[in-house]
């Protein structure tokens, strides 16, 4: 499995990610729905560098332009409801893409405990495509393998590229181990080391459903 670190590299995704972060930035829902949408954007161009492509004749008026294309069928999947915004950063760069869509939460047993439920699968046929599942947070990484399994429901991709913004050590680990090697590469914008008590990420940056749609109950 390869693991793709984008922060490492020095771009205006950083930035984007420190917004995100910020506690007073954070107050203002609608930048931080469009921040998600911007590092969608900027991991859909990355990811996209990864299909495989091929030279068409493109008709101008002026005369054939040969163009080199991508040749991938893409399935975007998203993880409701924090991945809206995410989601949407990659349809609109890879617009052409089919969609798919899980719904996942956690039911907890007490304060600290909880198991991941899987309620909603909305998907088309995944076989030989190219699979992109979004989630903003990566924190233990079951949320990722329960909704893998379920879209496998609807068939075997060629290739998975699992993408988060924030991840934990423990989820990429957890992932590791959990879905395909040589089927999956895992991208995201950084990584940080702790889980708290609630298994969020720290320092993270809290919850990021709450912060772009406002708090359940």
């Amino acid at each position: 499995m390869k693991i793709v670190n984008l922060g490492e590299s020095n771009s205006v995704l950083n930035r984007f990610v420190a917004e995100l972060r910020d506690v007073n930035i954070q107050k203002d829902s609608m930048r931080f729905r469009r921040n998600i949408e911007r590092i969608g954007e900027i991991m859909a161009y990355e990811i996209s560098k990864n299909f495989t492509y091929s030279t068409k004749g493109i008709q101008s008026p002026l005369g054939i332009a040969p163009m080199n294309t991508p040749d991938d069928s893409v399935v975007i999947s998203t993880i409701l409801r924090a991945g809206l915004p995410f989601h949407q950063g990659f349809l609109s760069y890879l617009d052409n893409a089919e969609n798919a869509f899980v719904s996942a939460y956690r039911k907890y047993k007490d304060r600290l405990n909880f198991d991941i439920h899987i309620e909603y699968i909305a998907s088309p046929r995944l076989t030989d495509k190219t699979l992109i599942i979004t989630d903003p947070m990566l924190a233990t990484g079951s949320s990722m393998e329960l909704a893998y399994e379920a879209l496998r429901t609807k068939g075997h991709p060629a290739h998975i590229h699992v993408a988060s913004i924030i991840a934990s050590k423990q989820a990429i680990e957890y992932i590791k181990r959990k879905m395909p090697d040589e089927l999956t590469t895992v991208w995201v914008a950084a990584v940080d080391d702790e889980l708290d008590d609630h298994s969020y990420i720290v320092p993270g940056l809290g919850d990021a459903g709450d912060l772009s749609y406002g708090e359940k109950e």
